[in-house]
């Protein structure tokens, strides 16, 4: 028997159920029934029949998606996280508070938001990803997630000795900067006037320090009043690392803003700790001035090493000219100096109008002085004011003595040349680049810590310190993940080409590659950290309720696509 279907001129085409037989050695048919009227899934359904198949009902028939979760970024954040022990290391004995604790830290990664819409998106309601899910925190509350974070910070110490004995070592190169955030609101004790790194000049601020690796892996964070000076934390790091992390002997590397001289004097040497920093620009003046440092030093080389007892004794000086960052800050200086003169011709203009000219020398010197200092090379002119008039000139000498040290930078460190060659000197002092990126990511990329709303000042410091420990799982990430991100992975080859230490940064020929093609050599696209985690969601589980009486509902993931596969794979992840 079969189903055929026949045309009926300008009517619908019959369907008919036919069988086949043979008379008299000839093959012939005859109806057996009209299915004209049969519905064409049923119909379809009872052709396969026929052609001894099963059949099936229709897929939407056959069962329901009743909800559908975002999972893969979940399952590669919470995949990592566990590969590097994050919830043992929180505390060995699984607890609520353990589980809420890592969901925050997490979802910083994952969807960085208020605590509230942190609970939210974990809730069984709400089920914004399969966090809450995973962990067996779904009915989690935004009260119960500020208690995690008084559990969190008492566990700090703790946490941060982990870290340590992980990351660090005797002898070691550790990394320490500061940086500032800007705080929502006027009740917490942490929140001052003070300096604004992120432009706001109006808000509060809260500072904090933070300690890495050579690398760039963070391990410990301290949080500080928003008027602290960027010297006025130093104290606590190197109490931090000679007590409770027990190292007598590293390497801290630290800007000209932390490393002052007072702190070298009074807190570095004292705890006989080795250190590199670089000179302020009048201490490098200083030094061409008395002959010191003469700039015939870079006629064949971009790197020299040279002594100054009298002023800095039982230290070396690394001499270092970078000729692009000179080319840089001459056209900048031109730029600024140019402006500058524009606003000050504006002043010049309204001594001379016709109409209520600008008169009184107090009131034009104001004007003066806010136009000199908009661009902040006000140093570099001379003016003459008078009741009634304006003037000024560039005040060349001055312009040629900054010139002439542009792109000149000196480190200086107390490291014996045995130690630590002038090479590597400048190596280490420049890897102060790892933390300016860890800040990037911290406050702006990919965690967000501003702007901070808590009003206890407990809270603030969890607040910062479980971004910390999320950006430690994302740092492990990035360097798995390197091959499909824009990140360099190959950052040895990179280095090998480089001419020189004080030679700018190079990409190695495989970050060339993936930025010029924006694929892998294996074909498959190259991301951002945000935009490989955005793909990665859209792996999705989904709970399935077959149509059959008495089944049971089911999760099913959906299929990782090759890109998702190979991230799981770097990762080491199952999803």
């Amino acid at each position: 028997m079969y189903i055929e279907r026949v045309p009926n001129r300008n009517s619908p085409p019959a369907v008919l159920l036919r069988e086949s037989f043979r008379e008299d050695g000839k093959v012939k048919k005859r109806t057996l029934a009209n299915l004209s009227k049969w519905p064409d899934d049923l119909v379809e359904g009872f052709r396969v029949l026929l052609k001894g198949g099963v059949a099936l009902p229709s897929l939407g028939d056959a069962f329901a998606i009743l909800r559908s979760r975002p999972h893969g970024h979940v399952a590669a954040v919470l995949g990592c996280a566990r590969n590097l022990g994050i919830e043992k290391l929180l505390d060995r004995r699984p607890s609520r508070d353990r589980a809420l604790a890592a969901a925050m830290i997490l979802a910083r990664i994952l969807d960085p938001r208020s605590k509230l819409a942190t609970a939210r998106a974990l809730s069984r309601e709400t089920l914004t990803h399969s966090l809450g899910e995973d962990l067996g925190i779904e009915d989690a509350g935004e009260n119960e997630l500020y208690r995690a974070m008084d559990w969190l910070l008492k566990r700090q110490d703790r946490i941060e000795r982990h870290l340590a004995a992980r990351h660090l070592e005797e002898g070691a190169l550790v990394l320490c900067d500061v940086t500032s955030v800007y705080f929502e609101g006027s009740k917490c004790p942490l929140a001052k006037r003070g300096y604004s790194r992120d432009g706001r000049r109006g808000k509060l601020q809260i500072v904090f320090a933070l300690l890495t690796s050579r690398e760039g892996c963070p391990v410990a964070v301290e949080v500080f009043r928003g008027n602290t000076a960027d010297p006025g934390t130093l104290g606590a790091q190197l109490e931090k690392l000679r007590k409770r992390f027990s190292l007598s002997r590293i390497v801290l590397v630290g800007d000209r803003g932390l490393l002052t001289d007072a702190r070298i004097r009074e807190e570095v040497r004292p705890a006989g700790l080795g250190w590199i920093t670089a000179l302020r620009a009048p201490a490098i003046r200083k030094l061409v001035k008395g002959g010191t440092l003469q700039l015939s030093l870079f006629d064949e080389q971009d790197l020299a090493e040279i002594t100054a007892p009298e002023l800095f004794p039982g230290e070396r000086l690394v001499v270092c000219r970078n000729p692009l960052l000179a080319a840089e800050r001459a056209r900048k200086r031109l730029d600024l100096l140019a402006s500058t003169e524009g606003e000050l011709d504006k002043v010049v203009a309204a001594t001379r109008r016709e109409n209520r000219p600008l008169r009184g020398k107090d009131t034009i010197a104001v004007r003066a002085d806010r136009a000199l200092r908009r661009f902040k090379v006000g140093k570099h002119f001379d003016t003459i004011v008078t009741e009634d008039g304006f003037s000024y000139a560039r005040n060349e000498d001055r312009i040629a003595e900054e010139a002439a040290l542009d792109g000149i930078y000196v480190i200086r460190t107390n490291v014996p040349a045995e130690e630590l060659p002038a090479e590597e000197a400048v190596r280490s002092y420049k890897s102060l680049s790892r933390v300016e990126r860890a800040f990037r990511s911290y406050k702006t990329v990919d965690l967000k810590v501003r702007p901070v709303h808590h009003r206890l000042e407990g809270r603030v410091r969890a607040h910062v310190f479980l971004c910390m420990l999320a950006y430690h799982v994302e740092w492990h990430m990035r360097r798995a993940l390197a091959p499909l991100l824009f990140d360099d992975d190959d950052p040895a080859a990179a280095e090998a080409a480089r001419p020189s230490p004080v030679a700018p940064a190079r990409p190695s020929p495989s970050a060339r590659a993936k930025a010029g093609g924006k694929r892998t050599p294996g074909g498959l696209p190259v991301h951002s950290f945000q935009t490989l985690l955005a793909d990665l969601a859209t792996l999705t589980r989904n709970r399935v309720q077959p149509a059959a009486q008495g089944a049971v509902a089911a999760d099913v993931l959906t299929r990782p696509t090759p890109l998702q596969a190979e991230a799981f794979r770097l990762l080491g992840v199952r999803p």
